[in-house]
């Protein structure tokens, strides 16, 4: 009778380390670099960095200005050239996709 319980225990122990063994083995992947982007998503994504940082920026004067940190005069001075600038990267990322939809068409003639 024990050696029946004495095979059944290491029969049990052989069966959780085969159902355990994928879980115990460091992984392996085959390649885990990150592709460069080509350049025309890297021109887009640093617009989009760019638009952030001037969206982020004007948040937050606007918010030094409601909390009285930045005076009324030095918000007027400052608030200008930021606006320009947000302004000027959102115009650039809507020109993008247009321009390369007419490249294509362009392209196809």
């Amino acid at each position: 009778m024990s050696l029946w319980l004495a095979l059944g225990v290491v029969l049990a122990v052989l069966c959780v380390l085969l159902v355990a063994r994928p879980f115990l083995r460091e992984p392996t992947p085959a390649d885990d670099r990150l592709d460069a982007p080509e350049p025309e998503q890297a021109a887009r994504i640093a617009l989009e960095e760019e638009r952030d940082r001037a969206l982020g920026a004007l948040k937050e004067l606007e918010f030094d200005h409601r909390t009285g940190k930045v005076s009324d005069e030095d918000y007027r001075t400052m608030v200008g050239p930021l606006r320009r600038k947000a302004a000027e990267t959102l115009r650039a990322l809507e020109r993008k996709p247009a321009e390369r939809r007419g490249e294509k068409v362009r392209a196809a003639r």
